[in-house]
């Protein structure tokens, strides 16, 4: 069936009677959610929001991590043509405010008694006249959704379903919040006919959904790329199996094996990361740099879908790559990678270990997917080719522009914004890239970050960034000098390596700031960061290192809940370390 609007995601699953459509962790193991439970659940709730008053356009928060709930009480509220409103489960309360006050939202459903309390910290200064809470929390101030669920019908409602099928493709669908890197939260408006046109094509060329296959939903759906991907998902027949904690995600891939695995670059770092780690001590460090250099001369058939025959290969993925994929579940054939630039170099690994990441890309404002590389069309290093039903091209000064029926109605209650946002009918992007000849897509960089020394040289952090982040040492990485007068580097290490690293090299430390101050742990930062500036032009070297004690994280405002850096957020936390060092440089004549 053709797709119009996010409701008929649900329809089509309905009509199927599929067993499983949804998987959730309980004692006794993964517990399958039938179709005919899905609607039940769906239903009751819908039926609970119109008895609270919610109609059309009105909108509904969730507060949750990702889990089955989540997923019902979004069908539900769409199915009435009220509107979406994701918050991110580790927003504070403040955050939590801002988002229910300036979107008008008049009931929240939240996942847990920590949510709830946060909601209830807030609520007085809030819109909100009902909570939902999806765990069994005994509080009068809120209603328990499990109990509701269950009282849903056995059979089709003809009411419910006529409501559902009258949402047009121009009506609002979901309000999301970005602030991306600049901290500035703006309200996104996506109407069903923006996310079910995206939907439709995002997925073409590669297959899915032509058996049973199973994936993890484990980004946070507040995410416009995780709620896209499970949408799309769904509607192909793909089983979701839900993962509430990130930190659950090695154990949840173990149990469900997943055939397919959508992730953001962070995450396949990590995936990096412990390969090495395992394979640090002799012998297993020898066979493992064997195999990566057998893996180097196949990268050009592991790009083009095929598996290599050799004999050495085959060795090569019994000893080494085969543990790889066995720590991602051992069973997955696609893999896909969006929300930020995964990065060349760690593409290149990831097929030199027989990995082929279909890499993607797009922004809140449109869907989100823009461009995709697909199993039939992919090009390393690059975005992939425009959606069908999307045109791009590139400005003057180099940024991407694209418009299609994917792009957003505008921001909620800023309608100066909005116009900025455009030119001539194209979306602004923000990014810098260019299109080649094949008609592949390449980003370079975000057009705001791009660092302007006090000299004039324009300098785009991002590549930078990504190459230094393949080292098992680094975990965040950030190049500063906006209006200095030299490039330098804010290192956050990864401190599981750098702990070892230490230990084995006789570095004493009582604490990671005692570490980080060791002479030897800071020549040690200094010699890889001389080691990337031979790759660099003059003007783009990195002159001095700052290391920082602690790891970045979305809580702290340093990244974004993608993983992505929040340059002004890190430039506020540690002004006066990056102050003085450039101080320090100045009186020293650099």
């Amino acid at each position: 069936m053709s797709l119009r609007t996010l409701n008929d995601i649900l329809s089509n699953m309905c009509q199927q009677h599929r067993d499983r459509v949804m998987l959730q962790r309980q004692s006794a193991g993964w517990t399958p959610i039938s179709s005919t439970e899905l609607y039940r659940d769906v239903v009751s709730v819908a039926r609970t929001l119109e008895s609270w008053g919610i109609r059309k356009g009105d909108r509904v928060a969730i507060l949750s991590e990702n889990r089955p709930e989540w997923t019902i009480t979004d069908f539900a509220v769409l199915s009435m043509g009220a509107v979406t409103v994701p918050i991110y489960s580790t927003q504070t309360a403040e955050q939590t405010s801002f988002i229910l006050n300036d979107s008008g939202a008049r009931v929240v459903a939240v996942s847990t008694k920590t949510q709830l309390e946060k909601v209830l910290a807030v609520r007085q200064q809030t819109p909100v006249e009902q909570i939902l809470v999806m765990d069994a929390v005994e509080n009068a101030h809120a209603v328990h959704m499990q109990e509701l669920m269950l009282r849903g019908p056995a059979n089709p409602d003809p009411e419910f379903d006529a409501r559902s099928a009258a949402i047009t493709p121009d009506d609002l669908a979901t309000i999301i919040y970005t602030s991306g890197t600049t901290g500035t939260p703006k309200g996104a408006m996506l109407t069903h006919g923006n996310m079910a046109s995206n939907i439709s094509c995002s997925l073409e060329g590669f297959g899915i959904g032509e058996k049973q296959e199973v994936s993890v939903s484990f980004l946070p759906l507040s995410h416009v790329t995780a709620r896209h991907v499970d949408f799309a998902l769904l509607y192909r027949g793909v089983v979701l199996a839900y993962c509430p904690e990130i930190t659950r995600l090695p154990y949840v891939l173990q149990e469900v094996q997943p055939d397919i695995f959508v992730g953001v670059p962070r995450v396949y770092e990590k995936v990096r990361q412990q390969a090495i780690l395992k394979s640090a001590s002799f012998p297993k460090n020898a066979i493992f740099h064997w195999a990566l250099k057998r893996g180097q001369t196949y990268r050009a058939e592991i790009l083009d879908g095929r598996q290599p025959t050799s004999l050495s290969w085959k060795i090569a993925n019994r000893l080494v790559f085969s543990k790889i994929r066995a720590a991602m579940g051992g069973k997955t054939e696609e893999f896909l990678s969006g929300g930020a630039p995964l990065g060349r170099e760690l593409a290149e690994w990831f097929a030199d270990v027989g990995i082929q990441i279909h890499e993607g890309y797009g922004l809140t404002e449109t869907s989100p997917v823009i461009a995709v590389n697909t199993p039939t069309a992919n090009k390393l290093g690059t975005v992939g080719k425009p959606l069908a039903n999307v045109e791009v091209r590139v400005a003057d000064d180099g940024e991407v522009l694209v418009r299609g029926p994917s792009v957003f109605r505008g921001y909620w209650k800023r309608p100066e914004e909005t116009r900025e946002a455009f030119v001539d009918g194209w979306f602004k992007t923000g990014d810098i890239g260019h299109v080649d000849a094949d008609g592949f897509l390449s980003i370079t960089d975000r057009k705001k970050d791009l660092i302007k020394t006090s000299g004039g040289k324009f300098i785009a952090p991002q590549p930078i960034e990504n190459s230094l982040k393949l080292n098992p040492l680094i975990g965040t990485v950030v190049v500063l000098g906006d209006r200095r007068k030299f490039p330098a580097v804010l290192i956050a290490p990864h401190f599981p390596v750098l702990e070892d690293w230490a230990r084995n090299n006789k570095v004493s430390f009582g604490s990671r700031e005692e570490l980080v101050a060791n002479a030897k742990v800071q020549a040690l930062y200094e010699s890889i960061v001389e080691e990337a500036n031979t790759n660099l032009a003059r003007f783009e070297r990195l002159k001095r290192v700052v290391v920082i004690p602690e790891e970045l994280s979305a809580a702290d405002g340093t990244l974004t809940h993608t993983f992505k850096v929040r340059r002004r957020g890190i430039e506020a936390r540690y002004h006066k370390l990056i102050d003085d060092m450039y101080a320090k440089a100045e009186a020293e004549g650099r």
